[in-house]
């Protein structure tokens, strides 16, 4: 017992131990979008931050244990006080520090469905765990359709998806500054994950990508929830995509194909793979198996 004990805090210490040395390895990138809109990049989902008189509106809050670096890489731009945290869906890669952005005076507010994932305990499928809920986490503010913002000179316009990337997803769109964040509704250059156990579906996904086509033009500065900055071109690529695979998928289903055939049919995405779509978070086999879940249960 005792060494059962000793083995258990030994590989506690080492998990606290590797979890410090990762978070003291990421570095907090700042890139400036327009006169007062930035964005940065760390560990989790992209950031986006306006500030102006007004104070700062901040978009997702990364991990808490980032918070430091990413309120130093903030005061580096103003020293405004931060009125408002906009989360773009429930993962907890953008809600991290929410407690601690929240202490720092500001307003959580997310769409109805954030709160109702973050209130309760949630099970990943995708990575066979549960997430706790995390009430000193929750918005403060939530809206069920759309909230608009009106500070440092711009309509912040935020709105929900559906049944996109989650059920709880929303962009924020800065007409003024042509910036528009799509939190996890756009991974730039690789596969999405579509998460099935939240709401998340295929179709949701590719009407996401629409409804933000209409909203963008060839000088948007589109934030994805992850990777980099991207434009206009390259999310009209990512739309191509999806439809693509959503059109072959179908056509397997409609043959009577099964999920495991469908899983193993490296032809589906064949392009796709040969430009490296697979090679980050979700692989070539695990989108083709969530596209054949999604369009056989809609």
């Amino acid at each position: 017992m005792k060494t059962l004990k000793t083995i258990c805090t030994f590989l506690a210490l080492s998990v606290a131990f590797l979890t410090c040395a990762q978070n003291n390895e990421v570095v907090i990138k700042t890139h400036k979008l327009s006169e007062n809109i930035y964005m940065l990049e760390g560990q989790g989902g992209n950031i986006g931050i306006s500030v102006g008189d007004d104070g700062i509106i901040m978009i997702d809050s990364q991990f808490a244990p980032l918070t430091p670096k990413i309120l130093a890489a903030i005061r580096a731009i103003s020293d405004k006080p931060i009125k408002f945290l906009i989360n773009t869906h429930w993962h907890h890669d953008h809600v991290g520090g929410n407690e601690n952005i929240k202490n720092e005076g500001a307003i959580i507010v997310a769409h109805d469905n954030v709160r109702k994932r973050m209130s309760v305990d949630q099970f990943d499928q995708y990575r066979d765990r549960t997430t706790k809920a995390s009430p000193t986490k929750l918005p403060l503010v939530s809206f069920s359709d759309n909230i608009t913002f009106h500070m440092n000179g711009e309509d912040i316009m935020v709105f929900h998806v559906d049944n996109a990337h989650t059920d709880g997803d929303a962009m924020i769109y800065f007409p003024n500054s042509n910036v528009l964040h799509m939190g996890d509704t756009y991974f730039q250059g690789k596969y999405p994950f579509i998460d099935l156990s939240t709401g998340g579906s295929v179709n949701g996904y590719i009407n996401a990508a629409k409804h933000a086509l209409m909203l963008v033009d060839d000088d948007t500065k589109i934030i994805p929830g992850h990777r980099n900055l991207s434009n206009k071109q390259e999310l009209t690529a990512y739309l191509t995509m999806l439809e693509t695979l959503k059109t072959r998928v179908l056509a397997e289903i409609k043959k009577g194909k099964t999920e495991a055939e469908v899983t193993n049919n490296a032809a589906i995405t064949k392009e796709y793979t040969a430009l490296n779509y697979g090679d980050w978070f979700i692989n070539d086999e695990q989108i083709r198996r969530a596209f054949y879940i999604s369009l056989k249960e809609e």
